[in-house]
C-alpha cells in the first residue's frame, strides 16, 4: 500500500497512538515472530517515565524498548521497538501502540549473564543458550540446543588465508553487550587475526569485528563477522570459512571442491531441469521446489546423516546426500547466466547448507551471498563449511582501510524437522517481515524535512516521478560492491583512469531511500537503504590509517571505491547513517556517523578551508549540513562550535565578495548555483536550529543574488556563470533553494520561477531494469547513478509540496 500523503487531520492524539502495519507477505502462518520497527516522537510527547504498549486485538505483546535519540529537553525522539507477534498466512496485519505511564508486565525470555571474562546467553524456552569468552580462538565456546552440547572445538573460524596461502586464526578479544532484554541480546567483539603457538611468539595480521544476535525463544543465532584491512597495502584475501564441525577432532578443508555447482544444470528455480522431479546419481539427489521433498526425505531416513545445500532465486533447487560432499557456490559465470526480476536489495533467494544427524541438525544461511558473492557453502559428513570468500572462486582485495561485514544464520533443529521448514526459514531471513508506519507519524513528529503532501494536493505523476527514480538505480554484484555503483559521467571524463568511477553513495543515496520510505511505508525503499548505507559504513569509509585526516572520514568517488581519493568536506554525508540507527538500531551506523564529523570538524582546521572563496559554497555547506545533522542527533554542543565558525565564515565571505562566490580559473570569481543551493540548504537546516532575522535575511539574499547572475530567459539557471559553462544546468538541487526562501517570504514568486526546472526534471525516464554486463570482473545492472535519486528527492520533494499548497501544479 503506498501511502504517500497526509490527510487533514494529521496530528496526534492525546495519548500518541499509533499503528503498526504489517503487509500481506508468506503463505505460511509465523508464530511469536520476532520483529523490529524504529519509532519517531514529537519533542515532549514520550519522556523517560514513560513506556510503549503494544496490543494484538485487545493482548499486550511483549516489547524490547532503546532510546536511540533524544531532544534537547531530554524527552524521546527515536525509541527502536522490537516485539514479538503472531502472523497470519497470507494476510497482513495491524498492531495498535501507544505511550502509557504504567509498569511493564514481566516477560520471562533471554537472559544475559556477564562474567568476569565470559558472557553466557540464556534463550528461554526452546531458544539457545550459549558463551562466549574473551581471548578465544573460537566464536562461541559452547552451546545448548536442548538436544546436543556443542564445544568450542567444533566452532572453527572464521580462518583467513592470505596471499601467500597462509592461514591466520581469529583471536576474539573482548566480548561486550551492545543490546539486551527479554526479546533479543546483541553481543559484539573486537579481534585480530594471529599466528603463532604462543602468546609470546604470535603474529597479528589484520583486524576484525564479530557480532552474534540471539532471539528468545528461537533456535537460531545470527553470525555477523566484519573484516577490517589494518594494514598498510592491499589484502588479497584468498579464503574466508567458518565450519561448524562434526566433532572437534575433526580436521578443516575449506577448499571448495565444486562437487558441482549444482548436480545437474545451471538453472535454479522456474528454469531449473530439476523443477517437477526428483533426480538422482549415486546417493545425490536433487529437485527443485518443495513439492517432491518428502519422497527424497523418505530416500534419507537409512543414511546416519543427510547432507544438503540450496538456493534459489524463485523456488529453491535442493541438492541433498546421505554423506556425499554437496556442494553450492555463486560466482560471476552463475550470476551471468541466472535470470532473477527481485529488486535485489529485498530478495534475490536464498542460500544455504544443512547438515542432519539422528541427534538433530544445523542449517547455515547466508544473507544475501548472491548479492554479496563470491559465497559457498558446503555439507558432508565432517560438518558444514560457510564460505565468506571462498578460495580460487573470484579474487577478492581489501584496500588498505576497506572493512565488510557478512552474515549468516545458524538454525539448530531436531532430526525430524522437514527441510521445507529449513528452507522456509532461510527465505525468511532473506526477506523478514517489517512492520511500517504511516506518514502522519513521522510528520507530526517533525523529524523529516518538509516533503509530506496533503491528500487533496497530490499529483500522481510526480509521485510516479520521484517512485521510478529511485527504482531506476544501477545495482552492483560483488561483496565490495554491493550498496553502491559507478557513474558513468565521472567514469567517461576520466577520472578512474581507465576504470570505473564509484560514487560511494554521493550526495547521501540512503537518506533520500529513508526519507521515500517514510512517505509510502514501501520496504524495498527501506531496504535500499539498509543495503547502500551497510556498503557506505563499510567500504567507502575508512578504518584505518596512520594519516589522522583521512582515519573515520568517507572517500570521496574514486575507483575502486578508495583509489586515488581524498578526504573533502564537501563529500560526507551522515543523515542517511542516522536513518538506518533509528529504522533499524544498527548502533555502528551511528559510531560511523560521529566518526565522519570528526573526520570533518579535523579537516575544517587546514589551511584549504580558511580563506573565503578559496573553496566553493558547498565544501563548508555539506560541512554544516553534516555538524547540525549531529547536534540535532545528539545535542552535544561541540557539533555547533564547528557549525557557528562556518555560519561566521558564510557572513564575511558574502560580505567581501557580495555573494558567496568562489575562484574557478586563476583569474574568474563565479556564481555555481547548485553549490550555492548546497550551501542555502545547509544553513536553513542551521536556522531551524538557531533561528535569525540576520540568517533570514542572508539566506533570501543569497536566493536573489542566484536568481539574478545564474537565471536564464528559459528559466532555468546555468551550470555554471562562465560563458564556457554557462549550459543550462539540470542540477535539482537549486529547487530546494528557491523553495526556502519561500518559506522563509511567503512570496509565491519564488516557486513561480522554479516551476520551468521542476516540470523539465519531471520529464525524465526511468528504466526499472538494467542491462546486466561484467564489468571490471563483478557483475553490473547498468542503468541511473544512485546519485541521480539521491540529490533531486529532497529538493523535488520540498518544491513539490510547496508548489502543491500553492496551486502551481496545475497551472
Amino acid at each position: 500500500t503506498v501511502c504517500f500523503s497526509v490527510g487533514q487531520t494529521a496530528k496526534y492524539r492525546k495519548d500518541i497512538g499509533m499503528k503498526l502495519f504489517f503487509p500481506k507477505l508468506y503463505r505460511y502462518e509465523r508464530l511469536q515472530e520476532h520483529c523490529a520497527v524504529g519509532m519517531p516522537f514529537p519533542q515532549g510527547a514520550f519522556r523517560e517515565s514513560m513506556r510503549l504498549k503494544v496490543l494484538d486485538d485487545g493482548k499486550e505483546l511483549p516489547v524490547q524498548s532503546r532510546v536511540t535519540s533524544r531532544y534537547a529537553d531530554g524527552s524521546i525522539r527515536y525509541l527502536f521497538v522490537r516485539t514479538m507477534v503472531d502472523l497470519p498466512a497470507g494476510r497482513g496485519k495491524i498492531l495498535d501502540a501507544s505511550v502509557v505511564e504504567d509498569s511493564a508486565p514481566v516477560y520471562a525470555g533471554l537472559t544475559v549473564t556477564e562474567q568476569d571474562h565470559s558472557i553466557e546467553v540464556h534463550g528461554g524456552q526452546d531458544g539457545l543458550d550459549f558463551t562466549v569468552r574473551d581471548g578465544s580462538e573460537h566464536i562461541v565456546e559452547s552451546l545448548d540446543d536442548g538436544r546436543m552440547v556443542y564445544d568450542a572445538g567444533r566452532f572453527a573460524g572464521p580462518f583467513l588465508k592470505d596471499a601467500d596461502g597462509n592461514v591466520w586464526t581469529p583471536r576474539f578479544m573482548h566480548w561486550r553487550v551492545t543490546e539486551r532484554g527479554p526479546l533479543a541480546a546483541v553481543l559484539r567483539c573486537n579481534g585480530s587475526f594471529m599466528r603463532g603457538m604462543t602468546d609470546a611468539d604470535a603474529q597479528e595480521y589484520t583486524q576484525f569485528e564479530a557480532r552474534l544476535t540471539a532471539y528468545a525463544h528461537k533456535p537460531w543465532v545470527e553470525v555477523s563477522f566484519r573484516l577490517i584491512n589494518a594494514t598498510d597495502g592491499p589484502m588479497l584475501v584468498r579464503s574466508l570459512s567458518f565450519a561448524l564441525k562434526s566433532d572437534a577432532t575433526t580436521g578443516f578443508d575449506d577448499t571448495p571442491v565444486r562437487y558441482a555447482q549444482r548436480a545437474h544444470g545451471d538453472s535454479v528455480g522456474e528454469g531449473s531441469i530439476a523443477a517437477g522431479k526428483v533426480i538422482q546419481q549415486e546417493d545425490v539427489l536433487e529437485t527443485t521446489g518443495v513439492r517432491l521433498l518428502n519422497r527424497i526425505e523418505e530416500q534419507m531416513k537409512t543414511s546416519p546423516v543427510r547432507c544438503c545445500v540450496g538456493s534459489s532465486n524463485y523456488k529453491t533447487n535442493f541438492t541433498v546426500s546421505g554423506g556425499s560432499p554437496v556442494e553450492r557456490v555463486v560466482d560471476t559465470a552463475s550470476l551471468m547466466m541466472e535470470a532473477n526480476e527481485h529488486f535485489p536489495e529485498v530478495l534475490y533467494g536464498t542460500f544455504f547448507t544443512d547438515r542432519t544427524e539422528p541427534r538433530g541438525g544445523v542449517c547455515a544461511t547466508v544473507f544475501q551471498a548472491q548479492q554479496n558473492y563470491p559465497k559457498a557453502v558446503r555439507s558432508d559428513t565432517s560438518g558444514i563449511y560457510v564460505m565468506l570468500v571462498p578460495e580460487n572462486v573470484e579474487q577478492v582485495v581489501f584496500e588498505s582501510g576497506m572493512s565488510r561485514e557478512q552474515r549468516f544464520l545458524l538454525h539448530f533443529h531436531n532430526a525430524e524437522a522437514p527441510m521445507a521448514e529449513l528452507d522456509n526459514r532461510s527465505l525468511i531471513y532473506q526477506m523478514p517481515d517489517r512492520p511500517y508506519l504511516k506518514p502522519e507519524v513521522y510528520a507530526d513528529a517533525g523529524v523529516c524535512p518538509d516533503i509530506f503532501v496533503r491528500t487533496e494536493n497530490i499529483s500522481p505523476d510526480v509521485e510516479i516521478a520521484l517512485i521510478q527514480r529511485c527504482d531506476a538505480h544501477s545495482r552492483s554484484y560483488g561483496m565490495l560492491n554491493f550498496g553502491d555503483a559507478p557513474d558513468p559521467g565521472y567514469t567517461g571524463q576520466g577520472r578512474g583512469k581507465g576504470m570505473l568511477v564509484w560514487t560511494n553513495n554521493e550526495y547521501d543515496f540512503p537518506h533520500a531511500c529513508a526519507l521515500l520510505y517514510m512517505r509510502t511505508g514501501e520496504r524495498r525503499f527501506l531496504d535500499y537503504l539498509i543495503a547502500s548505507a551497510n556498503h557506505w559504513m563499510d567500504v567507502d569509509v575508512c578504518h584505518y590509517s596512520r594519516d589522522p585526516m583521512l582515519l573515520g572520514g568517507q572517500w570521496e568517488h574514486s575507483r575502486r571505491h578508495v583509489l586515488d581519493s581524498c578526504m573533502v568536506c564537501s563529500h560526507q554525508w551522515v543523515e542517511g547513517l542516522l536513518d538506518l540507527y533509528h529504522l533499524t538500531g544498527e548502533e555502528r551506523a551511528l559510531e560511523t556517523a560521529l566518526g565522519i564529523g570528526q573526520n570533518i570538524r579535523r579537516l575544517l582546521e587546514t589551511p584549504a578551508y580558511q580563506v573565503h572563496g578559496e573553496s566553493n559554497a558547498r565544501e563548508t555547506g555539506w560541512a554544516l549540513r553534516t555538524l547540525t545533522a549531529l547536534y540535532v542527533e545528539t545535542s552535544d554542543p561541540v557539533w555547533l562550535e564547528k557549525a557557528e565558525w562556518i555560519v561566521q565564515q558564510f557572513r564575511e565571505w558574502a560580505d567581501e565578495y557580495g555573494g558567496w562566490i568562489a575562484t574557478y580559473t586563476d583569474n574568474t570569481l563565479i556564481h555555481v548555483p547548485f553549490m550555492i543551493a548546497v550551501a542555502m540548504g545547509s544553513l536553513y537546516r542551521y536556522y531551524q536550529v538557531r533561528p535569525s532575522e540576520e540568517i533570514r535575511t542572508m539566506l533570501l539574499s543569497a536566493a536573489d543574488d542566484l536568481i539574478e547572475n545564474c537565471m536564464t530567459p528559459t528559466g532555468l539557471f546555468v551550470y555554471k556563470e562562465l560563458p564556457s559553462l554557462s549550459r543550462l544546468g539540470n542540477n535539482t538541487m537549486v529547487l530546494e533553494a528557491l523553495t526556502i526562501a519561500y518559506r522563509l517570504s511567503g512570496d509565491v514568486r519564488y516557486l513561480r520561477l522554479g516551476m520551468p526546472g521542476f516540470r523539465r526534471d519531471l520529464k525524465g525516464s526511468a528504466r526499472i531494469v538494467g542491462e546486466k554486463k561484467v564489468v571490471e570482473g563483478y557483475v553490473l545492472l547498468e542503468n541511473d547513478p544512485p546519485k541521480h535519486f539521491a540529490q533531486s528527492f529532497i529538493p523535488m520533494s520540498v518544491f513539490y509540496k510547496a508548489a502543491s499548497e500553492e496551486g502551481l501544479l496545475n497551472m
